[in-house]
């Protein structure tokens, strides 16, 4: 397998909603970007640096007026990602920018739809059993101490 390098952003997006009148701000980290680079982790680091001094989050890029610059303070972590805050009048966002190797791809398959029989035999026998989730060691492999 090669090796491909990947630019990878994530932006702390804001949404307000008013339950029982209170306005509530809600934060979620969510990737956005996935910028493929090439094969020269050197290049993925340097073009990280350059994605954290001058991407414009969206949550900014909406209400900038030509002419504005945002202020920004972004932060080196140990493990080479970036944290950056970035601000403009009196909106603020956090974002994530970090590089990584693309180690596995597969693309998604989806089962054929189910006939008019199959659907109504499945009406009368109930919903199938729920998938199980991820666990680990794998079923069957025993647990080390």
């Amino acid at each position: 397998m090669t090796t491909e390098w990947y630019v990878l952003i994530e932006e702390d997006t804001q949404r307000t909603e008013c339950p029982d009148g209170v306005d509530v701000t809600l934060h979620r980290w969510m990737l956005v970007g996935t910028h493929h680079i090439g094969q020269d982790e050197a290049e993925a680091v340097a073009a990280a640096e350059d994605a954290a001094l001058h991407y414009i989050p969206g949550v900014l890029a909406r209400h900038m007026q030509p002419g504005d610059e945002p202020g920004r303070h972004a932060f080196l972590a140990q493990d080479g990602s970036w944290v950056v805050l970035v601000r403009l009048r009196q909106r603020e966002c956090h974002i994530r920018v970090t590089t990584a190797r693309l180690m596995h791809s597969r693309k998604g398959k989806e089962a054929p739809p189910k006939s008019l029989k199959e659907r109504f035999r499945s009406a009368l026998e109930g919903p199938p059993p729920p998938v199980k989730p991820w666990a680990w060691p794998p079923a069957g492999k025993p647990e080390q101490d």
